[in-house]
């Protein structure tokens, strides 16, 4: 078999709707249940429709899990069209205000994985943990600017397809069906061509340097994929080597979308590591 076919399974029963937070409406959905409460945060390019293959897995195993859209993304509204304001603040009044939750697990991916640190680094007494895959982090240092400037060729990059740079040649190619799906939910997340579409970039709270990254002291897991074209496993040991408390994982066949594409190695680390921080 040249790849492991996983259908979306179904969804586990949650409360979803619209929430009202100073300044934008965004949606969301909640398992609830009274297990530790798991809140997963979206890549740029994507909604809280892109973790189908967590939701259900997450709850089976006890937590109450929470997902999101932020501003502009899927059903979510954009807010003031001048100022979007800061992304770690929506999350907050999100999750702690307006949902009640007290201490939880913090997963992103990708955009998401930035927004987790600077929430890190904004409230780091309501996290359990911190899980970041295939995310740049949002560090501002001057040579890891220029770093990923020069990875990131937009000169070459602007003109192809967003899943042709962030869904590995190998999961393209052992499954269509799939590669179709990822392409369809992330036209219904963002509107146009993201790489030209205007889209909403929040401001961070906090300046997100490699020292502020290196003052986190909540339990993390560093995670991407080995053909990740943004975030490559060097990438990766360079981010960890500024988080040596971090437990790293580089997983197989998987690009910038781990969580989608090997959604069975990803979730099975995922649990682990939440397992051996509240033994749940």
């Amino acid at each position: 078999m040249s790849w492991k076919i996983i259908p979306l399974p179904e969804q586990a029963p949650a409360t979803s709707g619209m929430a009202d937070l100073p300044g934008v409406r965004l949606w969301y959905s909640d398992t609830g249940g009274d297990g530790p409460t798991v809140v997963l945060s979206h890549a740029h390019s994507g909604s809280a429709d892109f973790w189908g293959y967590q939701q259900p897995v997450l709850t089976k195993a006890g937590y109450r899990v929470i997902t999101y859209s932020r501003r502009g993304h899927g059903k979510s509204e954009r807010g003031n069209e001048t100022d979007f304001g800061f992304a770690d603040v929506d999350l907050h009044n999100l999750v702690v205000t307006f949902l009640g939750v007290d201490k939880f697990h913090l997963v992103g991916v990708a955009a998401g994985g930035g927004i987790a640190i600077d929430y890190a680094l904004s409230h780091p007494e309501r996290l359990i943990s911190l899980t970041i895959a295939s995310s740049l982090i949002a560090v501002i240092d001057p040579e890891y600017v220029k770093l990923l400037s020069n990875l990131h060729r937009k000169d070459l990059t602007r003109n192809i397809p967003n899943y042709y740079i962030e869904l590995s040649a190998s999961y393209r190619a052992g499954n269509p069906a799939g590669t179709t799906e990822w392409i369809e939910l992330e036209k219904l997340a963002v509107p146009g061509n993201i790489q030209h579409s205007g889209m909403i970039s929040q401001r961070h709270t906090n300046k997100i340097t490699w020292k502020a990254v290196e003052s986190i002291k909540v339990p993390t897991l560093l995670m991407t994929g080995d053909a990740d074209s943004y975030v490559p496993p060097s990438l990766l040991r360079l981010q960890a080597s500024h988080m040596k408390h971090a437990e790293v994982l580089i997983i197989s066949e998987a690009g910038h979308a781990p969580n989608w594409e090997q959604p069975e190695a990803f979730n099975a680390a995922l649990l682990q590591f939440l397992r051996k921080k509240l033994n749940v």
